[in-house]
């Protein structure tokens, strides 16, 4: 581990982005303990009166769930415990070959307020309302940037490549017999698009995404292309693209709605130096090889199962989590009545052994719904020269590109945050379900769904689908 971060390096750091949890540095300087390194700095709320500092265990009934697995209970920090939890639950479900669990690196109060200081200007507003740098925590997370090929001597100075950064979220629908009858619609479209609705009324974003993670889960080629092609025209906090560590594409926070022509424009300009490919088609090119790289390489095949492990939805899941603190269901309270009661009473009967299981396995597919993934190209040149990363050929430039994907934000779910998954999801369902009282529908397909977007968009002083022509010349 190098030595303690303090106030005068924070000028080699720069801001990268952030996510709900933690605040993600770049590294400027010229140490060959940081070159090519990221960091990931917590974020407290501001709402808190008091940060953490980290050094808590885990909470009783937490130690519950993970202490099957060595060396998470144990751990004398937090901080440590959520580093454990990545290498020895994340790594084996996902493949150690695609996750990164990166190492603790010491940093001194004055550095995290340096930081704090130094990157507020480049935040987004709303991120800088919600939380700031955490002072009290004494260590970061320092992973590789996968945004990036270093040279083997640990040089960044490579021919160009180009990454991107995708947050799938959930690729399935539940079809768990504890879904409510009243909320059915859970069957039919997920959670995202539902969620985007909402989104939209609450006026957290301007316009309805068009990308559906069903697609990009789906194994069909066709679908995959689309998803990407979603991804690029609405990328609000789910897409973003780099070229050799620098954002040229995307939200630094999560604050690109839509993509405008001067932004694709631009966006072209920069992939010109990566994919060989006629005026105008820079960006479809980009699209045709992430769909090939998804479609060949069965990336995204681990990552569905992880998210199967919730089996039983939220709905059943909560009831075995108020078990386990050993506190009165407080679903079953709200909802009453004999026929809901037996509906949970096989959950609430199970041996505790099982409900523990499912509590963790809800957590765990938590932690793989929310994660990001990242996936690096740079074309290959010499095609004699061996390397140790895959390659995947782009038909239409007639190029072959070698790529590197790591899952990344692999962040250990609090037990506590069921009650918050559970009253989210009502709060989502609820609110799609009104909206299909409203508009008088009675059922809902794919067909309907968007229609009803497109005028809760309109109804909301949002825009759907308002394509500029210069990118309906790419789609």
């Amino acid at each position: 581990m190098a030595a303690k971060l303090q106030a005068k390096d924070a000028e080699e750091w720069t801001y990268r982005g952030e996510g709900a949890v933690n605040l993600v540095l770049a590294y400027c300087g010229s140490s060959p303990h940081f070159v090519g390194k990221v960091l990931r700095i917590q974020k407290v709320s501001n709402d808190r009166r008091e940060c953490e500092n980290g050094h808590s265990a885990l909470v009783n009934h937490e130690s519950l769930l993970w202490g099957k697995f060595e060396g998470i209970v144990s751990a004398p920090t937090k901080e440590i415990a959520e580093h454990v939890y990545v290498q020895k639950v994340m790594c084996p479900l996902l493949g150690s070959e695609h996750v990164d669990a990166g190492i603790h690196v010491l940093v001194s109060r004055e550095f995290l307020e340096a930081v704090d200081n130094k990157v507020l200007c480049q935040r987004p507003s709303w991120r800088v309302d919600a939380a700031r740098v955490n002072p009290l925590r004494d260590s970061a997370l320092l992973i590789t940037d996968h945004s990036v090929f270093p040279h083997a001597s640990g040089s960044l100075k490579e021919d160009f490549c180009v990454s991107v950064e995708i947050k799938p979220k959930g690729g399935f629908l539940p079809t768990s017999e504890f879904i409510a009858e009243g909320n059915a619609v859970k069957k039919r479209l997920t959670r995202f698009k539902m969620h985007q609705a909402l989104k939209l009324h609450q006026r957290k974003i301007s316009q309805i995404s068009q990308y559906d993670p069903l697609d990009l889960f789906s194994g069909s080629k066709d679908r995959i292309q689309r998803a990407f092609k979603g991804l690029f025209l609405t990328p609000q906090n789910n897409f973003r693209v780099f070229l050799n560590g620098s954002i040229i594409f995307g939200g630094m926070g999560g604050t690109a709605d839509s993509t405008s022509s001067a932004v694709a424009q631009s966006f072209h300009d920069g992939l010109k130096h990566v994919i060989s490919a006629k005026d105008g088609m820079h960006i479809k090119g980009l699209v045709d090889l992430l769909t090939e790289t998804i479609y060949k390489s069965g990336l995204l095949n681990r990552l569905l199962e992880v998210q199967k492990l919730d089996a039983i939805d939220i709905e059943g899941a909560i009831h075995a989590y108020y078990d386990i603190i050993s506190q009165p269901c407080v679903v079953c309270r709200k909802i009453g009545g004999k026929r809901f009661s037996a509906r949970y009473s096989s959950i609430h009967s199970m041996q505790r052994d099982d409900k523990v299981k499912i509590v963790r396995d809800y957590l765990i597919s938590a932690t793989a719904k929310d994660l990001s993934m990242m996936i690096s190209f740079k074309p290959k040149i010499n095609m004699d020269e061996e390397s140790p990363h895959r390659a995947v050929f782009l038909e239409a430039s007639k190029q072959t590109f070698c790529y590197k994907a790591f899952f990344i934000d692999l962040d250990m779910k609090p037990l506590k945050k069921m009650e918050y998954y559970y009253e989210l999801d009502q709060q989502i369902v609820n609110y799609y379900v009104q909206m299909l009282k409203d508009t008088d529908v009675l059922d809902c397909d794919e067909t309907t769904h968007e229609s009803l977007n497109a005028c809760t968009s309109v109804k909301n002083g949002g825009f759907f689908c308002r394509l500029p022509g210069f990118l309906r010349s790419i789609f």
